[in-house]
């Protein structure tokens, strides 16, 4: 409902009336739910269950007017993690929960802590939990948006351009992941994005004594956002307009904020003695308050703007659609309960007494906690209409485009496994044009010494509007920068969560609107630990998409340790919902990429991350068979994780099972090993996570398959083994237990040097010398 159709005095106050018991009652279950887990349910282990009726409550007001009113089912809304039972509340009433949920907060199979847009059983639009990552979801989902509406074929329906909501808590802001966002140069043309926060000035352990709110405003006018602010309610607003107003409004701006909180924890009789102050005007506002009686004064001094239902409404109606909005609504934690305002209340439970007095205050039972509103009354009647305005048809998910195996290609000479990335995407848009124009890249300000000049130069980078290239004409250029509708390539600054942020949302259009996308995001490998957390949490949420790292390793030499990767070849090895591949030749970029590129945009699929190099490789080592059949066998192994490289015609007396970047000492030490009479096989794994599945469903504790232990390491060949990688030596170290031969790990454990291949490979023991004699010690 919009101010226009606000037409009488009555109605308004009608309309409030209902809209006030929708928010009652929103009140009352979000923190029943919360009760009922911690209180009522059975918990024989006495672990805490937890939940946050007071971060809930500072929200209800918000989530009413914003549900009840305003919202529409193109509309996207990212709910702050704690208020998740609000969320619920609200989808109950609107028919959309079953009962039988309510119960079941934080219950194995049930409503999950933090809105889950996988795991929980009611519309959730966006996984929040992850502080800043939730909040800034909806920025990377409208841009996501905006790029499959570009893609779009004539006639081809694509989801309206609904707003994006975010509702997160103050605190929330003091994560970069924040200002990242905000200050990213395409976010500032995104007017469907709204922000509104809840300022109620609390953290988790404390009142926050300088919260800055003007600072916050200031930061993101700069930023080129609508700023709008909900402080005060119309009572308040009232109290203003009468004598000794104009001091009290001075005194309530001016007081520092524990004051303020302080004094929602008096009652009237101190509210008349502390509220005037001491300052001037203070005998002004004794004689404004003197007039008011108490339950108008207790009312007063938490008559914030955020549990106003019309200043709230007041906001959303003047949101300008042309550039992105934040609204600072401030709020009262716990507001409506015993715990309001109480530094302390983050956590805390309502006691029985607490509950039930909230009970009768808003016209529930402690013995039907449950009670939806009768279908005939007027919230009832507004519940309904609600509803069907929300109601959503199901997306129909466009077929994934058809990816080919095998490009067909034998790569020659000499080169990295980062060129071949690039190579692989220029040879898609030349064998599977429809494929290829699905796949997106994404880079933070690295395309050119990741390799992908190539692609870009191709594909050109995307715009939402065509943007004149004034370089094109300079004859000196080699990366041509075209920005237009048609591009596939987009460039964000030197902020990777941004980056991972934007790549989980373009993984989830398949799921949003029906159009899978393929999308692909390169970086530094050094700096994929800094983007793990924010890619992790997008696979949570649905999200399917490529990362490659690049490039990796102490092999790229001369940079040093300060840009080295020690820790990432595992990620893949630990990351659910990811399957991670590290090629060692250029054949396996093409292959791994194929088959990880099949993987997305499906109900099943799951994202993937290339550990890509550039140490320049002899392509003749990987011995790719010219027998059609023989090749496929080889491609199936690669994709499945590791391949048999050398077998030694005598029976091995040792085998190397090297990863990526190190392959070439691999097979030199084999070569030497074999010379001095102990016959070696080389074993190139492509992916330890993928082999340590097959080791699990070898055991019985997975559903994967197992072949793929017998095609590399069968037991009639099991030896002592050496795994050798760029990177920590664990992540291979579990291969001994194929077989239960004793083995030797050799890799990277510590910060590195800068110096020339040789050099650094010695320094670190990855050196063809450093393997012969690990071969020679295994066998004494």
């Amino acid at each position: 409902m919009t101010s226009a159709t606000r037409v009488t005095p009555r109605q308004r106050d009608d309309r409030l009336a209902v809209l006030s018991e929708v928010e009652h009652r929103v009140l009352w279950l979000s923190t029943a739910i919360i009760d009922h887990a911690n209180r009522v349910r059975p918990n024989p282990t006495g672990l805490k269950v937890g939940g946050h009726q007071a971060s809930g409550a500072s929200m209800v007001t918000i989530m009413t007017a914003l549900w009840f009113e305003h919202l529409r089912a193109i509309d996207r809304v990212s709910v702050k993690p704690h208020a998740s039972p609000v969320l619920h509340a609200i989808n109950y009433l609107l028919g959309a929960l079953d009962e039988r949920y309510l119960t079941t907060l934080r219950a194995f199979g049930g409503l999950q802590s933090y809105p889950s847009r996988s795991k929980d059983p009611d519309p959730v639009d966006y996984s929040t939990g992850s502080v800043g990552i939730g909040a800034t979801a909806p920025v990377w989902a409208a841009l996501a948006r905006r790029y499959v509406e570009s893609k779009a074929a004539a006639g081809t329906p694509v989801a309206a351009r609904g707003r994006q909501y975010s509702l997160l808590g103050d605190a929330e802001l003091d994560e970069g992941a924040c200002w990242e966002a905000i200050l990213d140069p395409m976010v500032g043309e995104l007017g469907e994005v709204v922000w509104i926060v809840d300022l109620n000035r609390q953290s988790l352990d404390r009142v926050v004594p300088n919260i800055g709110a003007a600072r916050l405003r200031g930061m993101f006018d700069a930023a080129g956002w609508q700023v709008l602010t909900v402080k005060y309610g119309r009572l308040l607003h009232e109290l203003f307009a009468r004598p000794g107003g104009a001091a009290l409004r001075r005194r309530i701006d001016e007081m520092p904020n524990p004051e303020y909180q302080r004094l929602l924890r008096c009652a009237p009789a101190q509210l008349r003695e502390r509220l005037p102050g001491a300052g001037e005007g203070a005998a002004e506002i004794a004689r404004l308050v003197a007039d008011l009686d108490d339950a108008t004064l207790y009312a007063a001094i938490r008559n914030l703007g955020g549990h106003d239902l019309d200043a709230v409404g007041e906001a959303l109606d003047a949101i300008d659609d042309n550039r992105p909005t934040v609204i600072f609504a401030y709020t009262v934690k716990g507001f409506g309960l015993a715990t309001e305002g109480h530094p302390q209340n983050h956590s805390s439970l309502l006691s029985a007494a607490q509950l039930t007095q909230l009970a009768e205050r808003v016209g529930m039972s402690t013995e039907a906690p449950w009670a939806r509103f009768a279908p005939d009354s007027a919230p009832g009647r507004l519940c309904a209409r609600v509803a069907s305005r929300l109601r959503r048809g199901p997306v129909t998910l466009a077929p994934p485009p058809v990816l080919p195996s095998d490009i067909g290609r034998t790569p020659s000479g000499t080169t990295t496994t980062q060129a071949a990335l690039g190579r692989t995407l220029l040879d898609l848009t030349r064998q599977v044009p429809e494929a290829a124009r699905r796949v997106v890249t994404l880079c933070p300000d690295v395309s050119s010494s990741t390799n992908l000049g190539g692609w870009v130069n191709k594909v050109g980078v995307w715009s939402a509007a065509e943007r004149r290239d004034w370089f094109a004409d300079d004859p000196e250029t080699i990366l041509h920068w075209r920005e237009r509708p048609a591009g596939q390539h987009l460039q964000l600054g030197i902020a990777e969560t941004n980056l991972v942020g934007l790549l989980g949302e373009l993984g989830a259009t398949w799921s949003r609107w029906g159009q899978p996308l393929l999308p692909i995001g390169v970086l530094y490998d050094p700096f994929v630990t800094r983007a793990l957390e924010p890619w992790s949490f997008g696979i949570y949420a649905g999200g399917q998409s490529i990362l490659v790292g690049t490039p990796s390793g102490v092999s790229l030499a001369p940079e040093g340790g300060a840009h080295q990767s020690i820790i990432t070849p595992s990620v893949g090895l630990e990351q659910p919902g990811c399957v991670s591949y590290e090629p060692a030749f250029a054949i396996d970029v093409e292959w791994t990429l194929l088959a990880s590129l099949a993987r997305l945009g499906r109900p099943d699929g799951r994202s993937a991350y290339l550990r890509l190099s550039t140490r320049p490789v002899d392509q003749t080592m990987a011995a790719v068979p010219a027998d059609p059949a023989a090749r496929e066998r080889r491609r199936r192994q690669v994709v499945a994780g590791a391949y048999p490289l050398v077998r030694s015609s005598a029976s091995p007396a040792v085998a190397i099972a090297a990863m990526g970047a190190v392959l070439p000492e691999a097979l030199a030490a084999a070569e030497r090993l074999t010379a001095l009479g102990v016959p070696a096989d080389v074993v190139c794994v492509t992916s330890p996570g993928l082999l340590f599945d097959a080791v699990q469903a070898r055991a019985g504790r997975g559903p994967k398959e197992s072949w793929i232990l017998d095609a590399a390491f069968p037991a009639r060949r099991a030896v002592p083994l050496i795994t050798v990688l760029d990177g920590h030596p664990h992540t291979l170290a579990f291969l001994t237990g194929i077989n239960q031969v004793a083995g030797t790990h050799l890799g990277v454990s510590r910060f590195g040097q800068s110096g020339d291949l040789d050099q650094v490979y010695r320094h670190h023991g990855l050196d063809t010398d450093s393997i012969v004699r690990a071969g020679l010690d295994l066998i004494g």
